[in-house]
């Protein structure tokens, strides 16, 4: 199993053929333990190996603070305010970015790099709001 960190590729297709909308959409980030598969052919939300834990829901939390952005350069970015699970325990090891609104289409895929193991509380922090930190970026 695996999980690599990309907007998938049914995404790409989608935002250009205007199914999905970002700005407007139900977003929700779902956790995975290191058992799931997921990368750029991932096409839709699914609660295999998705955490089960104190203080975790099936299907993640939904993703506030959507912001989007235009550089000077021409980049649009996307920000999102940190999504956090209080209390919480449990062990995942990435996250799914999927669109609640569209069927549970999929957006982006999150890689933590390791297991993360939390007791009390755990918050997934999003990058600085820039053209080269934002997770959704299209340039």
């Amino acid at each position: 199993m695996s999980i690599q960190q990309t907007l998938t590729t049914s995404f790409r297709q989608q935002i250009l053929q205007a199914e999905q909308n970002i700005a407007t959409d139900t977003l929700k980030l779902a956790l995975y333990t290191g058992l799931a598969t997921l990368g750029p052919n991932t096409t839709v939300y699914d609660t295999s190996y998705e955490v089960v834990g104190t203080g975790y829901t099936a299907g993640g939390n939904i993703l506030t603070g959507v912001t989007i952005s235009t550089s000077a350069n021409g980049i649009v970015y996307v920000d999102f305010a940190n999504s956090v699970w209080n209390p919480a325990a449990f062990t995942c090891r990435g996250a799914l970015i999927y669109n609640f609104s569209k069927g549970n289409k999929s957006v982006a895929v999150l890689d933590f790099g390791s297991d993360k193991t939390c007791q009390t509380s755990f918050t997934v922090q999003m990058p600085e709001n820039t053209s080269t930190s934002a997770l959704l970026r299209f340039n």
